[in-house]
């Protein structure tokens, strides 16, 4: 994340267990026919052999997930001893959901800090109103909000206290489904440093102020207005979204997302908590759920493993291969094996930042290449021995059409070091086509324990081999190599956000081949197609100042690969940009932390 200020905002820039059907089959003691036994006398010579027994889908979703109801008493207590635990808890092992019923909240402040996700169990954000604020804000880190990552807001109507809520975030930090009754400040108090950060599907009746937030995605919302830009806003079917400028003032705005299926939300349906699983929408413009219910479909939380931290991989994978999707609530899940998704249709869906760790040099997950699976809301953790990957949808050579029904993946958001040493080759491998990738941040760390050039290795952060692949808000950073590979077909991009890697030791390590440096996004040279907007990679090499990145963007020269709105950045002038995309754009200069801006490829 950036860290150079700007002088002003002017200028600035729990549940009941249930059983399974499946479980209460299983349940039911087997008859001698049923066993293919002729006879009790045979039966008793074959022996039966043990029939295992099923996983029960539902239960309580444990001690992390706090649910409020207008009648509890303590809610703000609550809210503030989660929030003095996890506001600078950064690499800590803390992971909360607060969840809050229907209904009409007074007087609340909740303020997030690391692993918390607070959302309402409505069907509609209106469903649930809080009649205060829901704020983040940089005080743990003296008005800096760079770091402010790993927390999220949903499904919830604000009426802010001041008449504007405060969300001064960085990466990793979603704003879905929400309603602000109000304006909404993404800046922190002071307006320090920002670096975040993304909206979706949500109404904002005021106006949004950026101010310091150096870039920003929107997505299929509507908003009041819109009040200043740094570097890099970008708007998708956003109704109130300002018009097309890129580069001065710096907006690219789309009319319409081209595909888009919001994250799968839990909610309550009377007293029987159920998933709903928002439908696959085209050209999408504003929220889902303006008109009142939302279109999908749902699923009761009895078809769902309710996972707890300390399940294994082979169990979370037996409740799979028995029909059973998955609900991890929050806490870290340490994997000896991959988590294998091969049903069409599977959920796999975190809470207050569920935590997979691979130990032992596994893939956290991989799904195979059939319909309409939705990954969303965890983090992956890379462990210590290296892992030649960390998540991949579809195998190898996937070429199945799922234009009808997408894979997504939504707020799943992967690190390699910070919290101790990780290593990952490829981090994210998208090899089923049609996937959408709908806001992550896939991020080498830059700091935290567990940080070095060697020591957090990890050469790429994500490869997309299928075609027809579509990213909605792509932050990804610091990787020791290319950061984003793209060799599929007819790959779009809407907003992409990185920094090179800081600590580089010199020229030599990151040369590659006769180019200096691997660029942030690299479209392979077999490409014919391909499409994107809105893209920005900045570099802060602040081990060796001297070196030179020759560009930010490399693909090739074909009039089918279009580029819209790029920039590169030089912080400070540590380090330099030679061109912006290929061989165009101009270099970046000396120590001024000014874009250099191409506006159209070729």
């Amino acid at each position: 994340m950036p860290h150079f200020p700007m002088d002003s905002p002017d200028s600035v820039r729990s549940l009941p267990a249930r059983r399974s059907v499946l479980g209460a089959m299983a349940a039911t003691a087997a008859s001698p026919a049923l066993l293919g036994l002729s006879s009790p006398a045979s039966a008793a010579s074959a022996a039966p052999v043990a029939q295992p027994r099923a996983l029960p889908g539902g239960g309580d979703l444990g001690p992390n997930v706090i649910v409020f109801d207008p009648s509890t008493s303590g809610i703000q207590a609550k809210l503030d001893e989660v929030f003095r635990q996890q506001e600078s808890a950064q690499f800590g092992t803390g992971r909360y959901a607060l969840l809050f019923k229907p209904g009409t909240y007074n007087g609340l402040n909740a303020q997030l800090g690391f692993y918390t996700s607070i959302a309402g169990l409505g069907l509609s954000p209106d469903d649930t109103a809080i009649n205060g604020d829901v704020t983040v804000d940089a005080g743990w880190f003296n008005g800096n909000a760079t770091q402010n990552f790993w927390r999220s807001a949903e499904n919830l109507a604000l009426t802010p206290v001041s008449g504007t809520n405060r969300w001064a975030v960085a990466q990793a930090a979603p704003f879905r489904r929400m309603h602000v009754r109000g304006g909404l400040n993404l800046a922190p108090t002071g307006y320090g440093w920002a670096s975040g950060g993304y909206i979706a599907d949500s109404r904002i009746d005021g106006s949004v102020g950026p101010y310091s937030q150096q870039q920003w995605y929107t997505r299929d919302s509507s908003v009041g207005g819109w009040a200043n830009a740094v570097w890099n806003m970008v708007f998708s079917g956003v109704q109130g979204a300002p018009a097309q400028s890129f580069p001065n003032p710096p907006y690219t705005t789309l009319d319409t997302t081209p595909v888009s299926r919001e994250k799968p939300f839990l909610y309550l349906n009377g007293s029987e908590y159920r998933v709903f699983l928002p439908e696959r929408r085209t050209n999408a413009r504003g929220t889902t759920w303006g008109s009142g219910t939302p279109r999908g479909t749902s699923l009761p939380l009895t078809q769902f493993y309710v996972a707890r931290p300390g399940v294994t991989a082979a169990t979370l994978n037996a409740a799979l291969t028995q029909g059973l999707h998955l609900l991890l609530t929050p806490g870290i899940y340490h994997l000896d094996q991959p988590i294998q998704v091969d049903r069409a249709g599977t959920v796999v869906l975190g809470l207050g930042y569920a935590t997979l760790i691979p130990d032992n040099g596994v893939t956290a997950l991989r799904t195979a290449d059939v319909d309409g699976v939705r990954l969303a809301g965890f983090l992956i953790d890379a462990g210590p021995v290296n892992s030649s990957t960390l998540l991949e949808v579809g195998a190898t050579g996937a070429s199945a059409s799922h234009s009808a029904n997408p894979t997504t993946v939504q707020d799943v958001f992967i690190r390699i070091g910070g919290a101790g040493a990780g290593k990952a080759t490829t981090s994210m491998v998208i090899n089923s086509r049609h996937t959408i990738i709908d806001h992550t941040w896939v991020w080498r760390a830059d700091h935290g324990t567990g940080v070095g050039w060697e020591t957090n290795r990890a050469d790429y952060g994500i490869r997309v081999n299928g075609d027809d692949v579509l990213a909605t808000g792509l932050f990804v950073e610091h990787f020791n190599k290319y950061d984003v590979q793209w060799y599929g077909q007819r790959g779009r991009t809407i907003f992409f956000q990185n920094e090179k890697a800081y600590d580089a030791p010199n020229q030599a390590a990151i040369q590659n081949g006769n180019v200096k440096g691997y660029a942030a996004y690299k479209v392979a040279d077999s490409v014919t197609t391909h499409e994107g907007w809105g893209l920005g990679s900045y570099c802060y090499y602040n081990v060796d100042p001297t070196i030179v990145q020759h560009n930010g963007f490399a693909a090739p020269n074909t009039p089918g690969v279009k580029f819209h709105d790029l920039l590169v950045v030089s912080l400070g002038g540590q380090g330099q940009y030679e061109h912006v995309v290929n061989e165009t754009g101009a270099p970046t200069s000396g120590t001024s932390t000014v874009p250099s801006t191409v506006v159209s490829y070729p």
